[in-house]
């Protein structure tokens, strides 16, 4: 069922509900001298003598009804404010007045949601926009006491001071003579074979690295060779010559530790 066909017969009306929506929108029909409530109950008797019921339409009925009682409330409550006639057809005038209804509920919506931000501001203030030029101008008066000589030259004073040396003594720097780690190869190598990772083991990377300068010292020496089957495996040391506990040795070996490659 169609609104249009929504036959009405009231005190101040008899006809079509759609032709009552166009002269209520201008003027012709008083809305304070119109019963909404009559309507309300000439359209559920219409309901039930067709005996269906038209979601669509009658939603539509709600909505308009609903427009209809906010204007006649607010004619009610403001005699000022009076609705602009409007030269309308009647299949026309429920859709101006459904249209005017969501404009308001949108209108009331967004009051409401600016209501509710202004209310969590509630005690704060800011301005985005740039400070007027007479405020530009204002100088701050400094913090009391900030001028005082006595002040400001130990401020000064303790800018200029030198900061405290740093204590180190925490921090370890280890030293390996490389003479050392030549006399602990020796060692081994009067056992014979033995691998590199036994020479090392359990020592830091300073230790490491001093006694593979060592190692270097002793193949240039020809008392020690090595291999290694593949990269990153397992290198094998093994002895040329008889190694010796000689004087000499151990001379050249403290030279080399004398010459900058101690940790």
């Amino acid at each position: 069922m169609t609104l249009a066909a929504l036959e009405l017969d009231l005190e101040v009306f008899t006809g079509p509900f759609d032709l009552l929506l166009s002269l209520v929108l201008r003027e012709e029909v008083d809305l304070l001298e119109l019963e909404l409530a009559e309507i309300v109950v000439s359209y559920i008797d219409h309901l039930h003598e067709r005996g269906e019921l038209d979601l669509e339409s009658a939603t539509e009925f709600i909505l308009l009804i609903a427009a209809l009682l906010e204007l006649k409330s607010r004619l009610m409550l403001d005699g000022e404010d009076e609705l602009e006639p409007l030269a309308l057809e009647p299949e026309q005038a429920a859709d101006e007045l459904l249209a005017r209804m969501l404009d308001a509920k949108r209108f009331r919506s967004a009051a409401d949601h600016l209501q509710e931000l202004l209310a969590r501001e509630h005690g704060v203030r800011f301005r985005s926009a740039p400070l007027p030029v007479s405020l530009r101008r204002t100088i701050v008066a400094p913090v009391e006491g900030s001028q005082d000589p006595a002040s400001l030259g130990a401020a000064i004073g303790s800018l200029l001071a030198m900061p405290p040396a740093l204590d180190l003594r925490h921090v370890a720097v280890p030293r390996v003579p490389v003479a050392e780690r030549l006399a602990h190869l020796r060692k081994l190598l009067r056992g014979g074979r033995f691998s590199f990772e036994e020479a090392v083991r359990g020592a830091d990377r300073m230790t490491v690295a001093v006694t593979l300068f060592a190692l270097l010292e002793l193949y240039k020496r020809g008392e020690a060779d090595w291999e290694q089957q593949e990269s990153f495996g397992e290198i094998a040391v093994r002895p040329l010559v008889p190694v010796a506990d000689s004087g000499a040795s151990g001379t050249a070996g403290a030279g080399l530790a004398a010459g900058g490659l101690t940790g």
